[in-house]
């Protein structure tokens, strides 16, 4: 597999963020973990957005199923500043995988739910996603 990678660490050394570049697949894949500040998901967004751009792909695989409690507190600086931007650098397509019945996946359906600048669904199942992704990742016409 031809991959990427690069792991951000909070202010105790612990990894909340893994990015994959995912060259096979074409996208980045992000998964995070852990109880997520203001500044990890700010400074995480960032760079997986970086790092599409970079890449030149349109398609993001973000898996939250690690993620304790909400990101509600981010939600507003996600849906009007993140999300132009990342549409911006090309984001087209984003798969979000939530674990059902966690505060992280009731922030995951107010995302989608809000989300204007591209195409976002989310799962359950990371397979789903991932097929549901592959269908513009592989074969995209732009």
């Amino acid at each position: 597999m031809n991959k990427l990678r690069q792991e951000l660490k909070n202010a105790f050394g612990r990894v909340f963020l893994t990015i994959e570049v995912d060259k096979d697949n074409k996208w980045v894949h992000v998964d995070w973990r852990g109880y997520l500040t203001v500044d990890n998901i700010q400074t995480g967004a960032k760079a997986y957005t970086a790092a599409l751009e970079e890449a030149g792909f349109c398609c993001v695989l973000n898996d939250t199923r690690l993620v304790l409690g909400t990101w509600a507190h981010s939600l507003d600086w996600v849906l009007n500043e993140w999300a132009p931007n990342a549409a911006s650098a090309g984001l087209k397509h984003f798969a979000m995988i939530a674990t059902p019945e966690t505060l992280a996946e009731s922030t995951a359906t107010d995302f989608y739910a809000s989300l204007t600048a591209f195409e976002a669904q989310v799962f359950e199942d990371i397979e789903d996603a991932r097929n549901w992704l592959r269908q513009f990742s592989l074969h995209s016409v732009d």
